[in-house]
């Protein structure tokens, strides 16, 4: 059986390419298909594996030409050919990933892990749905490409969501039934250096502008407690209180999971949320807001603290109740590996030879 898996794009490295990693080594005489591959980290984790971008990507790759081009999307997917295959796995989110050509006898599976955020008025690291010129493009274009998004639907077999919050969605938006299999969540057990004094908390974010790091920084900087930051700092003044470590290899990121206090994830409507995951795979409890994914991973008092909103007064408090807890981490890392590699992969064959 001649099999094809699918993904947005490869840019920087984040959840989504880490599930596509784990395809990739199931299925690893397959070629992925992407609308374009950037130099980066996403496209770092690939070099042993034959990429195929559409014809778009020369376009698609300057500058952010492939956000600002959204609008091109039926005509990018349209372009792939995925005729010569029997089996095609897509793992797609923003960028649809779907539309593509395939044989009316092929199988089509489509992991999940979000209906476009930008199209169905979800919050976005950009917050471009808040701004006129964001306003403006869905006024113009969102109809048609989610006409586009809905149609390449029905050419789907089967559907499987990272979580159920994203079944509901898929449920919602495509009126489609979807299985639930949660990402796998690889844990780096001996090669990281462990850090003994846990002083500080932490948060990760591709791009630090949005997920309620603002209002964390002040709340932090108010209660004197340190924390640190993994992403790409946007614009933005944190205070002396909140230290940005940029990007960061596996192992050193291994090594502030473990040395962490706790991991603070403040996204609204998070899909899945597995940073939030990694962190309890070293025993860190979790702050998280009250919603999306983080309502399946994060069990109140047991693995972590849920707030209510994000604003200053409910992280202080959250970080009140966090500091009162005795955490049992090892109860937290038995936790955490409900959702680990071994049991993504029995799932996905299972739904694969069904």
């Amino acid at each position: 059986m001649k099999i094809a898996l699918v993904h947005d794009y490869l840019s920087e490295a984040g959840g989504a390419e880490r599930v596509l990693r784990v395809l990739a080594d199931m299925y690893p005489k397959a070629p992925i298909y992407v609308a374009l591959a950037k130099n980066g980290t996403a496209k770092e984790m690939f070099t042993d594996r034959k990429i195929v971008e559409s014809k778009w990507a020369s376009v698609l790759k300057i500058g952010r030409m492939y956000s600002y081009l959204r609008f091109l999307l039926p005509q990018i997917w349209k372009s792939l050919d995925l005729t010569e295959y029997d089996l095609v796995i897509t793992s797609c989110s923003g960028y649809i990933a779907r539309g593509f050509k395939v044989r009316p006898d092929a199988k089509v599976i489509a992991y999940c892990h979000t209906p476009p955020r930008w199209l169905y008025g979800y919050d976005t690291p950009t917050g471009a749905q808040n701004r006129w010129w964001g306003r403006a493009f869905m006024f113009v274009f969102g109809p048609f490409v989610r006409y586009f998004d809905y149609q390449s639907t029905q050419r789907v077999d089967v559907w499987i969501a990272n979580s159920k919050e994203v079944a509901g969605r898929i449920k919602k938006f495509y009126r489609k039934d979807a299985s639930v299999v949660y990402p796998p969540v690889e844990f780096q057990s001996t090669k990281y250096k462990v850090q003994s004094e846990k002083d500080y908390y932490l948060m990760i974010s591709r791009i630090v502008g949005g997920k309620g790091i603002l209002e964390a920084a002040q709340a932090f900087k108010r209660l004197a407690i340190e924390l640190k930051i993994v992403g790409e700092v946007v614009d933005l003044k944190l205070g002396e209180q909140v230290e940005t470590v940029g990007r960061v290899d596996d192992l050193e990121l291994a090594s502030l999971y473990s040395g962490a206090k706790g991991f603070v994830a403040l996204s609204r409507d998070e899909d899945f949320g597995m940073t939030v995951v990694e962190s309890m795979a070293y025993g860190t409890p979790v702050l998280a807001y009250h919603g999306g994914g983080y309502k399946e991973t994060v069990v109140e008092g047991k693995t972590g603290v849920l707030i209510d909103d994000t604003d200053v007064k409910s992280i202080k408090e959250g970080l009140a109740r966090m500091e009162k807890t005795k955490w049992d981490r090892e109860y937290i890392k038995k936790w955490a590996g409900k959702f680990g590699r071994e049991r993504f992969e029995k799932e996905i064959r299972g739904i694969v030879n069904a």
